[in-house]
């Protein structure tokens, strides 16, 4: 879920959007079609479903939304619409329910007649969806930043993971399509371009001669002098190819920072969950990055309290943090979700899970400290985002004060102190 409860602005359509950067990215999507479609008086809940606090949230969501506009209709749609859609539909507040592949669509909007005794549920099977499409979204707002969405679905089945369910298998967006897309957006002014998808390293595999993700990126590079500074998305550190991982040593207008989707530091959690690598491949990948390039920062999603983990694995992906130099951590308390095998397996008490999850927060809150200080009384180029915020090309927030200069442009800052969560940066 983004930062905060989602709020209504009261205008015509609304969109609250819950999880992941490519909800955000498809958000700006529907927003474009209900525009071109003449939409009013309605909000669209974009959900999530990646754990159970995630679909309670976007129930909440959804009640809060009727309260705050009565006489709204309300479409559902996202991952917890696609994998349930039945459950929202029976929600007295939602008008219409559309799925994952529908909400992509201008004609689905075109054709919504909220008023007509329609279906109320628009969800086909997900699983049935071949091609994913290029759509071009100009920024997103109040974002300094892009995002070009070059991929969608997963084809691995991890066992705690409901989304495949929710996104279908994996659909690559063309080269050519995305290079458009790319340079019509630096075209606009846009300084930084993030790629984004659900399982962004397994790119090109369902295209023609199967390319990777490496020749993607080399393409976008040499194809769109102008682009300043390219960011990847979350990426599955296993997936990673020799030509990436080249670009990615010494390439500097990629940006030195990956977030890693990792989940366990132990080897035999990592099995049960049916990942694909080992402890010792994170270490190593990890390692072989900062050695080629040592302003290269890393985020991880990490799991606590799996199903049979015991104190003695917990402990390795405790452990784990400090052995890859983890600077942004992102933790979720496992939470079994229904149709994934790890809901069968022997879970762990939630009380410990709770307390696991916490001891993970707060390892991340010290790496996180240890990776500002590094920052404090430098000069650095960070681009500038609204509400006097801004960021380093290796993502470390900064808080500006005094006069802040104008959103979506880099610019450089005194770096002169730091919080426990973000840096301080008066202009330079």
């Amino acid at each position: 879920m983004a930062d905060g409860a989602p709020t209504l602005a009261n205008s015509s359509v609304d969109i609250l959007t819950l999880g992941c950067r490519l909800n955000a990215y498809e958000s700006e999507v529907m927003r474009g079609h209900a525009e071109a479609a003449g939409l009013s008086d309605a909000i669209i809940v974009n959900t999530c479903a990646v754990t159970a606090e995630a679909v309670r949230q976007a129930r909440q969501a959804i009640r809060r939304a009727r309260r705050e506009r009565p006489a709204a209709a309300i479409i559902v749609t996202g991952c917890a619409a696609q994998i349930d859609p039945a459950s929202f539909a029976a929600m007295p507040e939602v008008s219409r329910v559309i799925g994952n592949a529908e909400k992509m669509k201008a004609e689905t909007f075109t054709g919504l007649d909220l008023l007509a005794d329609a279906p109320r549920v628009q969800v086909n099977d997900i699983m049935s969806v071949r091609e994913t499409a290029a759509h071009l979204v100009d920024g997103l707002d109040g974002r300094a930043r892009a995002f070009v969405q070059v991929q969608t679905g997963c084809d691995h089945r991890c066992t705690f993971c409901i989304i495949p369910y929710g996104r279908g298998n994996s659909r690559s967006v063309p080269a050519g399509e995305v290079v458009d897309q790319v340079r019509r957006l630096v075209a606009t002014g846009h300084h930084e371009i993030v790629l984004t998808g659900v399982d962004l390293t397994s790119w090109g595999a369902d295209l023609p001669n199967a390319p990777k993700l490496g020749n993607l990126i080399a393409r976008i590079l040499k194809l769109v002098p102008d682009l300043k500074q390219l960011r990847l998305s979350s990426i599955d550190a296993i997936e990673i190819d020799e030509a990436l991982f080249d670009l990615l040593a010494s390439e500097p207008r990629i940006a030195p920072h990956l977030h890693l989707s990792f989940q366990s530091g132990d080897d035999m959690i990592l099995k049960r969950m049916k990942r694909r690598h080992s402890r010792a491949d994170a270490i190593n990948l990890c390692h072989r990055l900062r050695a080629a390039r040592p302003d290269m920062a890393f985020g991880a999603d990490l799991i606590a309290g799996f199903p049979t983990e015991t104190d003695a694995m917990f402990a390795n992906t405790l452990a784990s943090v400090d052995d890859c130099g983890i600077d942004y951590l992102h933790v979720f308390p496992y939470s079994p979700r229904p149709q994934t095998p790890a809901a069968k397996m022997p879970q762990v008490a939630r009380d410990v899970v709770k307390a696991r999850a916490a001891i993970l927060r707060q390892k991340g809150a010290e790496r996180l400290g240890l990776r500002l200080d590094r920052h404090v009384g430098q000069t650095a180029m960070a681009l500038v985002e609204a509400g006097n915020r801004a960021r380093l090309s290796n993502f470390a927030p900064v808080r500006l004060e005094g006069a802040a200069p104008e959103p979506g442009r880099p610019a450089l800052f005194h770096l002169v102190s730091r919080t426990a969560t973000e840096l301080v940066g008066v202009p330079a």
